[in-house]
Protein backbone atom coordinates (compact mmCIF):
# COMPACT_ATOMS: atom_id res chain seq x y z
CA UNK A 1 0.00 0.00 0.00
CA UNK A 2 0.96 3.93 -0.82
CA UNK A 3 0.97 5.88 2.06
CA UNK A 4 0.93 9.57 1.24
CA UNK A 5 0.83 12.67 4.10
CA UNK A 6 -0.32 16.36 2.47
CA UNK A 7 0.32 19.39 3.67
CA UNK A 8 0.27 17.75 7.33
CA UNK A 9 0.48 20.31 10.22
CA UNK A 10 0.17 20.12 14.11
CA UNK A 11 0.02 22.35 16.82
CA UNK A 12 1.03 21.83 20.72
CA UNK A 13 -0.88 25.07 21.35
CA UNK A 14 1.32 27.88 20.03
CA UNK A 15 4.35 25.25 18.94
CA UNK A 16 4.10 23.91 15.28
CA UNK A 17 4.96 20.75 15.56
CA UNK A 18 4.72 20.03 11.97
CA UNK A 19 4.86 22.85 9.58
CA UNK A 20 3.13 21.92 6.14
CA UNK A 21 5.13 18.35 5.94
CA UNK A 22 4.36 15.93 2.48
CA UNK A 23 6.00 12.72 1.27
CA UNK A 24 4.61 9.51 0.06
CA UNK A 25 6.55 6.13 0.76
CA UNK A 26 5.11 3.30 -1.83
CA UNK A 27 5.01 -0.27 -1.18
CA UNK A 28 8.19 -2.32 -0.75
CA UNK A 29 10.39 0.45 0.46
CA UNK A 30 12.04 0.57 3.78
CA UNK A 31 12.07 4.18 5.18
CA UNK A 32 13.86 5.25 7.74
CA UNK A 33 12.79 8.39 9.27
CA UNK A 34 15.33 10.57 11.24
CA UNK A 35 15.47 14.20 13.47
CA UNK A 36 16.52 15.32 16.45
CA UNK A 37 14.90 15.11 19.72
CA UNK A 38 11.20 17.09 18.74
CA UNK A 39 11.71 17.32 15.52
CA UNK A 40 8.10 15.42 14.87
CA UNK A 41 9.49 12.06 14.09
CA UNK A 42 6.80 10.63 16.85
CA UNK A 43 4.33 13.21 15.88
CA UNK A 44 4.55 12.26 12.02
CA UNK A 45 3.73 8.39 13.29
CA UNK A 46 0.95 8.73 15.47
CA UNK A 47 -1.31 10.79 12.92
CA UNK A 48 -0.34 8.22 10.19
CA UNK A 49 -1.38 5.54 12.60
CA UNK A 50 -4.55 7.48 13.33
CA UNK A 51 -3.38 8.15 17.20
CA UNK A 52 -3.53 11.83 16.68
CA UNK A 53 -5.57 13.98 14.76
CA UNK A 54 -3.72 16.75 12.70
CA UNK A 55 -5.09 20.15 12.57
CA UNK A 56 -4.33 20.70 8.67
CA UNK A 57 -3.68 18.25 5.75
CA UNK A 58 -4.56 14.97 4.85
CA UNK A 59 -3.58 11.40 4.91
CA UNK A 60 -3.98 8.98 1.86
CA UNK A 61 -3.91 5.20 1.94
CA UNK A 62 -3.52 4.47 -1.75
CA UNK A 63 -4.80 7.54 -2.98
CA UNK A 64 -7.89 7.71 -0.54
CA UNK A 65 -8.32 9.91 1.91
CA UNK A 66 -8.49 8.88 5.90
CA UNK A 67 -9.55 9.79 9.44
CA UNK A 68 -8.05 8.77 12.78
CA UNK A 69 -11.73 7.43 13.16
CA UNK A 70 -11.90 4.88 10.08
CA UNK A 71 -11.38 1.36 11.80
CA UNK A 72 -10.82 -0.64 8.29
CA UNK A 73 -7.98 2.24 7.52
CA UNK A 74 -6.51 1.65 10.71
CA UNK A 75 -6.48 -2.46 10.11
CA UNK A 76 -4.01 -1.82 7.33
CA UNK A 77 -1.53 -0.73 10.31
CA UNK A 78 1.04 -1.99 12.51
CA UNK A 79 2.75 0.56 14.72
CA UNK A 80 5.60 -0.54 17.41
CA UNK A 81 5.62 2.83 19.42
CA UNK A 82 8.84 3.83 20.92
CA UNK A 83 8.05 2.92 24.27
CA UNK A 84 6.66 -0.72 24.05
CA UNK A 85 3.70 -1.04 25.96
CA UNK A 86 3.22 -4.92 27.30
CA UNK A 87 1.43 -6.23 29.77
CA UNK A 88 4.56 -7.82 31.54
CA UNK A 89 1.92 -10.02 33.76
CA UNK A 90 1.12 -12.00 31.27
CA UNK A 91 2.59 -14.92 28.97
CA UNK A 92 3.94 -14.46 25.79
CA UNK A 93 1.69 -16.39 23.77
CA UNK A 94 -0.88 -15.52 26.07
CA UNK A 95 -0.68 -11.58 25.01
CA UNK A 96 -0.53 -12.45 21.42
CA UNK A 97 -3.60 -14.82 21.64
CA UNK A 98 -5.50 -11.69 23.07
CA UNK A 99 -4.29 -9.11 21.14
CA UNK A 100 -5.26 -11.37 17.64
CA UNK A 101 -8.77 -11.61 19.19
CA UNK A 102 -8.83 -7.31 19.57
CA UNK A 103 -8.61 -8.24 15.44
CA UNK A 104 -11.41 -10.76 15.62
CA UNK A 105 -8.97 -13.08 13.66
CA UNK A 106 -10.70 -16.45 12.73
CA UNK A 107 -7.35 -18.18 12.80
CA UNK A 108 -6.23 -17.11 15.68
CA UNK A 109 -4.12 -19.82 17.26
CA UNK A 110 -2.69 -19.89 13.76
CA UNK A 111 -1.57 -17.07 13.34
CA UNK A 112 -0.10 -16.92 16.83
CA UNK A 113 1.96 -19.50 16.23
CA UNK A 114 3.28 -17.93 12.61
CA UNK A 115 4.21 -14.75 14.88
CA UNK A 116 5.99 -16.69 17.31
CA UNK A 117 7.76 -18.87 14.47
CA UNK A 118 8.55 -15.13 12.47
CA UNK A 119 10.04 -13.43 15.07
CA UNK A 120 12.20 -16.60 17.17
CA UNK A 121 9.96 -16.65 20.15
CA UNK A 122 9.58 -20.26 20.48
CA UNK A 123 11.31 -20.76 23.31
CA UNK A 124 10.41 -17.93 24.95
CA UNK A 125 6.82 -18.11 24.48
CA UNK A 126 5.49 -19.75 27.65
CA UNK A 127 7.51 -16.96 29.74
CA UNK A 128 6.14 -14.14 31.34
CA UNK A 129 6.60 -11.22 29.63
CA UNK A 130 8.60 -9.57 32.59
CA UNK A 131 10.98 -12.15 32.51
CA UNK A 132 12.12 -11.22 28.80
CA UNK A 133 15.19 -9.56 28.36
CA UNK A 134 15.08 -6.61 25.86
CA UNK A 135 15.30 -7.79 22.84
CA UNK A 136 12.76 -10.32 23.21
CA UNK A 137 10.05 -7.83 24.32
CA UNK A 138 10.99 -5.89 21.41
CA UNK A 139 10.50 -9.15 18.93
CA UNK A 140 6.93 -9.55 21.53
CA UNK A 141 6.41 -5.86 20.10
CA UNK A 142 7.07 -6.59 16.33
CA UNK A 143 4.62 -10.19 16.93
CA UNK A 144 1.44 -7.54 18.21
CA UNK A 145 2.39 -4.72 15.73
CA UNK A 146 2.13 -7.59 13.14
CA UNK A 147 -0.45 -10.17 14.16
CA UNK A 148 -3.12 -8.93 11.83
CA UNK A 149 -0.79 -8.89 8.55
CA UNK A 150 -0.73 -5.33 8.01
CA UNK A 151 0.57 -3.71 4.58
CA UNK A 152 2.00 -0.98 6.79
CA UNK A 153 4.17 -1.13 9.27
CA UNK A 154 5.39 1.81 11.32
CA UNK A 155 8.30 1.16 14.28
CA UNK A 156 9.21 4.40 16.35
CA UNK A 157 13.07 3.50 18.05
CA UNK A 158 12.43 -0.48 17.71
CA UNK A 159 15.90 -1.75 18.20
CA UNK A 160 16.65 1.17 21.33
CA UNK A 161 18.48 -0.49 24.23
CA UNK A 162 19.58 -3.91 22.11
CA UNK A 163 22.97 -5.36 22.54
CA UNK A 164 24.99 -5.94 19.22
CA UNK A 165 23.68 -9.45 18.73
CA UNK A 166 19.59 -8.78 19.10
CA UNK A 167 20.45 -5.68 17.17
CA UNK A 168 21.52 -7.77 14.27
CA UNK A 169 18.60 -10.24 14.29
CA UNK A 170 16.19 -7.58 14.70
CA UNK A 171 17.36 -5.71 11.59
CA UNK A 172 17.18 -8.92 9.46
CA UNK A 173 14.01 -9.89 10.74
CA UNK A 174 12.91 -6.05 9.44
CA UNK A 175 14.65 -6.25 6.38
CA UNK A 176 12.75 -9.77 5.56
CA UNK A 177 9.48 -7.99 6.71
CA UNK A 178 9.77 -4.73 4.66
CA UNK A 179 10.03 -7.43 1.23
CA UNK A 180 6.39 -7.54 1.37
CA UNK A 181 4.83 -4.39 3.43
CA UNK A 182 4.87 -0.71 3.34
CA UNK A 183 7.95 -0.04 6.41
CA UNK A 184 8.88 3.80 8.19
CA UNK A 185 11.20 3.41 11.09
CA UNK A 186 12.59 6.06 12.90
CA UNK A 187 16.30 5.78 14.34
CA UNK A 188 19.01 7.72 16.52
CA UNK A 189 21.38 5.15 15.46
CA UNK A 190 22.63 6.66 11.54
CA UNK A 191 24.21 3.09 11.21
CA UNK A 192 21.33 1.27 11.11
CA UNK A 193 19.47 3.32 8.96
CA UNK A 194 22.95 2.92 6.25
CA UNK A 195 22.42 -0.79 6.81
CA UNK A 196 18.28 -1.53 6.82
CA UNK A 197 16.84 1.43 4.74
CA UNK A 198 16.87 2.09 1.27
CA UNK A 199 15.77 5.72 1.81
CA UNK A 200 15.90 8.18 4.29
CA UNK A 201 13.61 11.61 5.09
CA UNK A 202 14.80 13.65 7.53
CA UNK A 203 12.77 16.00 9.64
CA UNK A 204 13.80 19.17 11.67
CA UNK A 205 11.64 21.89 13.90
CA UNK A 206 8.69 20.35 11.93
CA UNK A 207 9.66 20.72 8.17
CA UNK A 208 10.96 17.84 5.65
CA UNK A 209 14.50 18.82 5.33
CA UNK A 210 15.73 15.89 3.07
CA UNK A 211 13.96 13.05 1.51
CA UNK A 212 15.51 9.86 -1.35
CA UNK A 213 17.94 7.19 -1.76
CA UNK A 214 20.34 7.52 0.53
CA UNK A 215 23.23 7.33 -1.44
CA UNK A 216 21.35 10.75 -3.35
CA UNK A 217 21.15 12.13 -0.36
CA UNK A 218 24.65 11.75 1.00
CA UNK A 219 26.09 12.96 -2.66
CA UNK A 220 24.13 16.23 -2.36
CA UNK A 221 25.03 17.46 0.88
CA UNK A 222 28.42 19.54 -0.14
CA UNK A 223 30.81 19.64 2.58
CA UNK A 224 32.11 23.01 2.84
CA UNK A 225 36.09 21.76 4.17
CA UNK A 226 37.57 18.96 3.09
CA UNK A 227 38.62 16.05 6.07
CA UNK A 228 41.57 14.40 6.06
CA UNK A 229 42.45 11.40 7.85
CA UNK A 230 46.54 10.89 8.50
CA UNK A 231 48.23 8.57 10.83
CA UNK A 232 52.23 8.39 11.50
CA UNK A 233 54.61 5.72 12.89
CA UNK A 234 56.01 8.42 14.78
CA UNK A 235 54.88 10.46 17.03
CA UNK A 236 53.29 13.71 16.47
CA UNK A 237 52.11 16.71 18.05
CA UNK A 238 48.67 18.83 17.69
CA UNK A 239 51.00 21.74 17.72
CA UNK A 240 52.98 20.48 14.69
CA UNK A 241 49.89 19.09 12.37
CA UNK A 242 48.19 22.95 12.58
CA UNK A 243 50.94 24.88 11.57
CA UNK A 244 51.21 22.91 8.33
CA UNK A 245 49.57 25.05 5.62
CA UNK A 246 45.90 24.91 4.90
CA UNK A 247 44.85 23.57 8.11
CA UNK A 248 42.30 24.65 10.61
CA UNK A 249 41.67 21.70 13.20
CA UNK A 250 43.05 18.67 14.35
CA UNK A 251 41.74 16.00 16.53
CA UNK A 252 42.63 12.42 16.91
CA UNK A 253 40.20 8.94 16.79
CA UNK A 254 40.40 5.78 16.39
CA UNK A 255 41.54 5.69 12.72
CA UNK A 256 44.11 8.44 13.14
CA UNK A 257 44.63 12.26 12.84
CA UNK A 258 41.55 13.99 11.53
CA UNK A 259 42.68 16.91 9.98
CA UNK A 260 40.10 19.61 8.28
CA UNK A 261 41.21 22.32 6.12
CA UNK A 262 39.90 25.71 6.18
CA UNK A 263 39.48 25.80 2.73
CA UNK A 264 38.38 23.58 -0.01
CA UNK A 265 41.91 23.11 -1.27
CA UNK A 266 43.62 20.01 -1.39
CA UNK A 267 45.57 19.72 2.11
CA UNK A 268 46.94 15.91 1.29
CA UNK A 269 50.05 17.29 -0.66
CA UNK A 270 50.40 19.32 2.57
CA UNK A 271 50.58 16.63 4.88
CA UNK A 272 52.43 14.49 2.82
CA UNK A 273 55.38 17.27 2.56
CA UNK A 274 55.25 17.60 6.61
CA UNK A 275 55.80 14.25 6.65
CA UNK A 276 58.61 14.25 4.19
CA UNK A 277 60.26 17.08 5.91
CA UNK A 278 60.34 16.36 9.17
CA UNK A 279 61.52 12.14 7.92
CA UNK A 280 57.94 10.96 9.19
CA UNK A 281 56.71 7.54 8.17
CA UNK A 282 53.16 8.08 6.81
CA UNK A 283 51.06 4.81 7.39
CA UNK A 284 47.62 6.03 6.14
CA UNK A 285 46.59 9.22 4.28
CA UNK A 286 42.86 9.20 3.09
CA UNK A 287 39.73 12.03 2.32
CA UNK A 288 36.97 11.44 5.04
CA UNK A 289 34.00 10.17 3.09
CA UNK A 290 30.70 11.67 3.65
CA UNK A 291 28.31 9.33 5.30
CA UNK A 292 24.88 10.11 6.90
CA UNK A 293 25.64 11.27 10.35
CA UNK A 294 27.59 14.02 8.61
CA UNK A 295 24.53 14.95 5.96
CA UNK A 296 22.38 14.61 9.70
CA UNK A 297 24.43 17.00 11.56
CA UNK A 298 24.67 19.71 8.43
CA UNK A 299 21.15 19.71 7.87
CA UNK A 300 19.57 19.52 11.36
CA UNK A 301 22.00 22.02 13.09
Amino acid sequence: MIVETRNITKLFGKQKALDSISFTVNKGELVGFLGPNGAGKSTTMKIITGFLPQDKGDILIDGQKVSGQNLEYKKQIGYLPEHNPLYTDLYVKEFLEITAGFYHLKNKKQRVSEMIELTGLGIEQHKKIRALSKGYRQRVGLAQALIHDPSILIMDEPTTGLDPNQLEEIRALIREISKEKTVILSSHIMQEVEAVCNRVLIINKGKIVADGDIKDVKAGINIQNQVVIAGFKEKVSEEQLVQIPGVNSVTINELGWEIEAGSAADIRQHIFQFAVDNKLTLLTLFEKQQNLENVFHQLTR
